[in-house]
């Protein structure tokens, strides 16, 4: 990480300070103090209440991190200073380190979305963990006051995990959402007890080991500290268990100006005891927490993770999802792999309001996010090798025209559901595109944001079809979406798409299932749960929307092919179209396209030389693997 990068990345703000949680931090006087900084010279503001006032100027990041001393304080980074309108307010409250930079590598993502802030507690600090939840519930209690619809978003890293337990358990009607990145649950005894053993028997000038045992000095240049700590000789001179949890605590400070500082013997120890007391605070008010949680527990990390722990709480929790990061450490906040911006749009927790919504609180992937999603699929898109044609002259992709379509989606897709055999993280494409669960409501709102709409009027009945049924439509009888589309001057594009024929055999349809008795019984039961849970319909309907999934057996993939047909504009026909007659004439119009564009590909595919894969294969080998293959006479 470059110098240039890092000192954008560590320009602060303070936004709020505290003194010891005592009566008189309760005054709503509120006085400022300005000072000059020896080096910079430019001027600070300390706001000595909980008061969100503007951010003021920024210093360098290392006289505020420091050991200057002070009580805990609040802080905004400055790459966080451009949020959207109406963004909700993240509290930050970091891990074992206490300095609040643990969002660093996240500060311009989420400072897009997100009002943030984050606590800073100064490595000298002693202030109890019972103070510290005082601290923040006065902060939440005040914010809420100033913006009673805003939610409060508790992003807690281990110990700040514990916080943000604590505080929800206190504030049960504050609308608060928790982030739990590696949540203490608990202490792993076989590696803190060595820890805790060598720390009493070293001597108090813990920082006079780092010459010795990582290569710098104290106070050495922040670039110095980064290649010592990349350096991998260095690290490994510290071995067996003690020496593995030392370079898991040190990780975290790599990126911090005060990392000769923040582990000394005393702080150390005051750190590990207010686990102690940070864990059982929270395993005693647990029941107590009604906020939405997000569990986000490292598949890693040896020392705090419990996974017991962790069913436990998403069982205890209302509405908690856990979303295992299996790659990650430690420290997963600093890690390259994770994005907690992308993660909050995968999981849908991301909302403005008392609820979600899935229509105003989407928020369209980032450039870098659409990449990585097609470097997913590349695999898929090289086998399919697509061929997408259209009866516009400028084409109707979001490639070529910028338009992001926001398909609506099966109700399955947006469930969490404890101890299922379905990985939600398959539905992530989906979200992160912007599906809606299928509603007339949803519709509706999607066409009165001006959003392009994809739809499927047959539904998981069209999708999940039965043997012999490839390519047929199963449109409900009703005209509703023309109506409502007329209400908005909307266009009926109609498209078909054929291929999946030439990648999958169906063995095993619904109907085989329903003559296996165990999958009778799980279908039946899956129905009637599904049917409570989101809809009151008759069990005829309801048996039409529940996704069943065939058997499948892969074959040599085939190629796919895609037909956009002659839009029907419905612009000027809302009264006219009033008349459920003339809606159902339009409706079998548009319905009656696809069928002609899904015919007209099952006939031209039959002329495609390259519909096979080893033939695409070998004109990609004759010609460049980046070439576009072609395709059948139009």
């Amino acid at each position: 990480m470059g110098v240039t990068l890092l000192r954008s990345i560590f320009g602060l703000c303070a936004v709020s300070s505290s003194s010891r949680v005592t009566d008189s931090y309760c005054s709503t006087k509120s006085y400022l103090r300005r000072r000059r900084t020896s080096a910079s010279k430019q001027r600070l503001t300390e706001i000595k209440s909980v008061t969100s006032t503007p951010p003021p100027p920024s210093r360098e990041a290392r006289d505020f991190v420091g050991d200057g001393g002070g009580p805990p304080r609040w802080f905004s980074p400055l790459e966080c200073r451009a949020q959207a309108p109406n963004s909700p307010l993240l509290l930050f409250l970091p891990g074992i380190d206490g300095t609040g930079l643990g969002l660093i590598r996240h500060h311009k993502k989420l400072g897009e979305i997100f009002d943030i802030w984050c606590l800073h507690i100064p490595v000298s600090d002693r202030t109890p963990f019972k103070d510290l939840v005082k601290l923040i519930e006065r902060t939440v209690k005040s914010e809420n006051y100033r913006f009673p619809n805003r939610p409060i978003y508790l992003v807690g890293e281990s110990i700040g995990a514990c916080l943000a337990l604590d505080v929800a358990a206190r504030n049960p009607n504050v609308d608060l959402a928790l982030i739990l990145v590696n949540p203490a649950t608990h202490v792993n005894n076989f590696m803190s007890k060595p820890l805790l053993g060598m720390l009493n028997v070293l001597p108090d000038g813990i920082p006079t080991l780092w010459e010795d045992v990582f290569g710098f000095k104290q106070g050495a240049p922040l670039t110095g500290i980064l290649e010592a700590m990349s350096n991998e000789f260095s690290v490994q001179r510290m071995g067996g268990v003690g020496g593995g949890m030392l370079r898991d605590l040190f990780a975290v400070s790599a990126n911090l100006p005060t990392l000769s500082r923040m582990f000394s013997k005393d702080t150390l120890l005051w750190k590990l005891e207010m686990l102690k007391s940070a864990i059982a605070s929270v395993n005693s008010h647990i029941y107590s927490v009604k906020a939405e949680t997000l569990i986000l527990p490292s598949g890693r990390d040896q020392w705090l993770l419990n996974e017991e722990d962790i069913v436990r709480y998403s069982r205890t929790l209302p509405n908690c999802i856990v979303r295992k990061l299996d790659d990650n450490g430690q420290f997963p906040l600093l890690e390259d792999s994770l994005d907690l911006a992308t993660i909050i749009k995968l999981t849908c927790f991301y909302r403005r309001g008392k609820s979600h919504d899935y229509v105003s609180d989407y928020i369209k992937p980032t450039p870098f996010e659409l990449q990585q999603l097609l470097d997913e699929h590349r695999l898929l898109m090289d086998a399919i090798s697509p061929v997408m044609l259209s009866t516009l002259e400028d084409g109707l992709l979001l490639k070529e025209r910028n338009i992001h379509m926001r398909g609506l989606t099966h109700p399955m897709v947006f469930m969490y559901i404890q101890d299922s055999l379905v990985d939600p993280k398959m539905f992530d494409k989906y979200k992160l595109m912007g599906g809606v669960p299928v509603s007339n409501m949803n519709f509706y709102k999607l066409l009165r944001e001006k959003a392009h709409v994809l739809l499927y009027p047959g539904g998981v009945r069209e999708a999940l079809h039965r043997k012999g049924e490839e390519y047929k439509l199963f449109w409900p009888e009703q005209s509703e979406f023309v109506r409502v589309a007329s209400k908005f001057g909307a266009k009926i594009v109609p498209f078909g798409v054929v291929g999946e024929d030439d990648i999958f055999n169906i063995v095993l349809d619904s109907n085989d299932q329903r003559n296996i008795p165990i999958l009778k019984d799980l279908m039946e039961k899956a129905t009637k749960d599904a049917g409570n849970l989101r809809w009151k319909e008759t069990k005829a309907n309801w048996e039409t929307k529940i996704a069943i999934i065939p058997g499948l057996v892969p074959k040599i993939p085939g190629r796919f092919y895609y037909y956009f047909g002659k839009p029907i504009d419905l612009a000027g026909k809302e009264k006219e179209l009033k008349d459920k007659e003339k809606a159902q004439e339009v409706y079998l119009q548009a319905k009656s396209e696809v069928e002609q564009c899904i015919a007209y590909l099952k006939m031209k595919r039959e002329c495609d030389p390259y519909r096979q894969l080893l033939p695409r294969m070998m004109y990609q080998a004759s010609h460049g693997w980046s070439c576009e293959i072609p395709t059948f006479d139009l």
